[in-house]
């Protein structure tokens, strides 16, 4: 593929595809091999998490007098928002007699408890204990000592965003009976894209791959079909920040530094008979024609167009998920 050199840019992204059909493309499977797949995971697991995890979108945790109730890892959390918009987080029982949270009201910035009307403000009070919490603009982090087990940073892992000025972001959340890490692995497994997902990819090549304990990005080739054989061809890479996030980041090609984050958020505790985890995947949209501005002024109705579209994928990539997590309980898994 060519980058942005020296040869002038197409006035249009879309090329007409004349590729072979999915029952012809080339198959992936010698490539995507098990032993690899699980050495990039690993590797993932081992980098710093720093105890932090992702609750949702920042957008969805709204200054309008309502706490937000989340779940991870088995504890109950409500979050919600000062009069001056910060952020608070903590324990969702009431410490008095145990009354939900999520369920109380915020006034002037301070969360009530409807059962018997005690105020915390989001500091130490009467057991009460808060948790750190990060609001990145896009999504919303908490952190969670007691049951991250990881040495504690002061923010969670995170990677360059586009500037948001200049793109589109939309974040959408589904739920699957797997564990964070099956849920890493799929996003480890670039080979799988334009068999899985042939409504969404084609032409997919795996350029590099990182080979025993390197530490190196996926790269891929692959179009985005449009339309029949209308396609926009690009190049990504896929890394792993942390141990919970995948990141596919657009390198050359149309909406170069565009991004699709991924992460993975353990709602039961350490070893449920039937874990559940919280997909909550970040798209970031950028690009530099002239008609993207307009893009940007259609951002409330463009971000469900695109959280649908990532919905749709994730209907798909949960089943692989949810797969090899059944497998590996089941101490059948191939890898």
């Amino acid at each position: 593929m060519n980058g942005h050199g020296s040869r002038p840019r197409p006035r249009t992204p879309l090329r007409l595809r004349n590729g072979p059909g999915w029952a012809a493309q080339e198959p992936t499977w010698r490539q995507a091999r098990p032993a690899l797949i699980a050495a990039a995971l690993e590797r993932a697991r081992a980098r710093p998490g720093g105890n932090w995890f992702v609750v949702g979108a920042s957008r969805s945790i709204a200054a309008d007098g309502r706490p937000t109730g989340r779940t991870v890892s088995g504890m109950e959390i409500v979050l919600w928002r000062t009069t001056s918009g910060d952020l608070r987080a903590g324990p969702g029982a009431c410490p008095h007699l145990g009354a939900p949270l999520r369920e109380s009201r915020v006034v002037c910035g301070t969360l009530v408890c409807h059962w018997h009307g005690m105020a915390l403000d989001g500091t130490a009070f009467a057991g009460w204990q808060p948790y750190p919490v990060h609001d990145d603009g896009v999504l919303v982090w908490v952190r969670l000592d007691r049951t991250g087990g990881e040495r504690v940073t002061d923010r969670p892992p995170s990677a360059p965003r586009p500037d948001p000025a200049r793109a589109v972001d939309a974040v959408v959340t589904v739920v699957g009976r797997c564990e964070p890490e099956d849920v890493v692995a799929n996003r480890l497994d670039p080979w799988h894209g334009s068999w899985f997902h042939p409504y969404s990819f084609t032409d997919l090549r795996v350029v590099s791959a990182p080979e025993g304990d390197q530490d190196e990005p996926f790269v891929v080739d692959v179009s985005f079909k449009v339309a029949a054989r209308l396609v926009v061809p690009v190049r990504a890479e896929f890394t792993a920040p942390g141990p919970r996030t995948v990141l596919m980041r657009i390198t050359e090609g149309e909406g170069r530094t565009s991004i699709v984050e991924t992460h993975a958020t353990p709602l039961t505790p350490p070893d449920a008979a039937a874990p559940r985890t919280a997909v909550v995947e970040v798209v970031v949209a950028a690009s530099d024609r002239p008609g993207f501005r307009m893009a940007r002024a259609l951002a409330p109705v463009l971000r469900p167009l695109m959280s649908r579209a990532a919905g749709r994928l994730w209907r798909d990539d949960l089943a692989y998920a949810e797969r090899r997590w059944a497998l590996r309980n089941a101490g059948t898994f191939p890898g």
